[in-house]
């Protein structure tokens, strides 16, 4: 199969959006380390994701099975309490980091408003 079409793959998968979705998730499985069920050659990942799945060697259940559980597993923003930084582990950016949050809080205490300093465009007429 030396180029793989939409008409090669739909019958093996439901729509084109999810021959997009399984293909995307293919291309994740074979940057990880996955083995690929059709010959690699030269080709870029997302081809030889599309061959195998034209090829009807590629379990699709599985690739599904698996997109969904990715987006499942994925981290929620419901704790609105937790911290998003990342400590650093170089003492002169957390240096930097100390200083811009005391910065901060400092500002959001005094309620201080940052005004524009751009002239007005009616002042550049004059």
């Amino acid at each position: 199969m030396a180029r793989v079409t939409n008409s090669d793959t739909l019958p093996f998968v439901e729509s084109r959006y999810e021959l997009g979705m399984l293909a995307s998730q293919r291309v994740r499985d074979l940057n990880g380390g996955a083995e690929p069920v059709v010959e690699k050659k030269d080709d870029k990942l997302t081809v030889v994701a599309l061959r195998e799945i034209a090829s009807g060697k590629l379990n699709v259940e599985d690739v599904r099975h698996e997109f969904v559980q990715s987006y499942k597993d994925a981290p929620s923003a419901i704790d609105t309490d937790a911290s998003l930084e990342i400590a650093s582990e170089d003492p002169m950016l957390r240096e930097i980091d100390a200083e811009l949050d005391n910065s901060l809080m400092a500002d959001a205490g005094e309620g201080t408003v940052v005004e524009d300093d751009t002239p007005d465009a009616s002042e550049d007429e004059d």
